[in-house]
C-alpha cells in the first residue's frame, strides 16, 4: 500500500518522514484487518489504533474518522487494481474489462465495499477530497476504455451505472458477484445502443 497513502491527512508521500509513512502503513493495515474482523459498524478508531500499536491520538492525526479510513482503504484498493489499458477489441469489451476489474475489488473485500458505500456519503472534509479523487479516477478509467473522443454523455452513463450499482451493492440490494454480471449486461446495452 505504500504508494497509495498520499492523501492521508493531506500528508503527501514525498513530504512524509519515514516514521510517518510507516505509521500510516500500520494504521491502514490495521484498519483493513479490523474491518474484516469486526465489520464496519462495530469498528472504532480505538480498535484500529490498538491493532496498529499506536495511541488513539496518533491514529486521529492521520485518519480523521473511520469513514476517512474506509475511503483511504477503498482508494488504495482501486489504484492497486489498475492494470493499465483496458483489454478488448471493441469499446464494449474494454469497458466490460474495467467493470470486471472494479467488481473484483469489491467482491474480494465485501466488508470494505459495504463500509465505503456509506463512508463516501460522509461530509468529513477528508472523505470529500477522496470522494472527488475516486470519482475522477473512475471517470478516467472508463474514459480510457471508451477512447478520448467518446461522447461525454456516454461516459457519464457508464460511470453512473457503475456508481449506482456500487450503491445498490452497499445497501445489500444485490451481491457484488451478481452486480458484476448485471453491470456487464447494462454496459453492453448502453454501448450497443449508442453509435461510436
Amino acid at each position: 500500500m505504500s504508494n497509495q497513502v498520499s492523501s492521508v491527512a493531506g500528508l503527501p508521500r514525498r513530504h512524509a518522514t519515514p516514521r510517518q509513512a510507516e505509521t500510516v502503513e500500520r494504521l491502514l493495515a490495521a484498519g483493513a484487518e479490523e474491518l474484516r474482523r469486526s465489520g464496519h459498524q462495530a469498528l472504532t478508531m480505538r480498535m484500529v489504533a490498538r491493532r496498529a500499536e499506536v495511541s488513539s491520538a496518533t491514529a486521529y492525526t492521520y485518519l480523521a474518522s473511520k469513514n476517512h479510513l474506509f475511503a483511504e482503504l477503498f482508494w488504495a484498493a482501486l489504484t492497486a487494481s489498475d492494470d493499465g489499458d483496458p483489454v478488448g477489441a471493441t469499446r464494449t469489451e474494454r469497458v466490460q474489462s474495467v467493470v470486471r476489474t472494479l467488481v473484483a475489488v469489491l467482491d474480494a473485500e465485501p466488508a470494505l465495499a459495504a463500509a465505503v458505500t456509506s463512508a463516501l456519503l460522509s461530509s468529513d472534509p477528508d472523505v470529500e477530497r477522496l470522494r472527488l479523487r475516486i470519482g475522477t479516477y473512475l471517470v478516467e478509467r472508463f474514459q480510457r476504455a471508451l477512447g478520448e473522443d467518446a461522447d461525454p454523455v456516454l461516459l457519464e452513463a457508464v460511470t453512473l451505472a457503475f456508481t449506482g450499482a456500487l450503491l445498490q451493492g452497499g445497501m445489500g440490494v444485490i451481491g457484488y458477484a451478481e452486480m458484476g454480471e448485471r453491470l456487464l449486461a447494462v454496459v453492453a446495452a448502453i454501448l450497443e445502443g449508442h453509435p461510436a
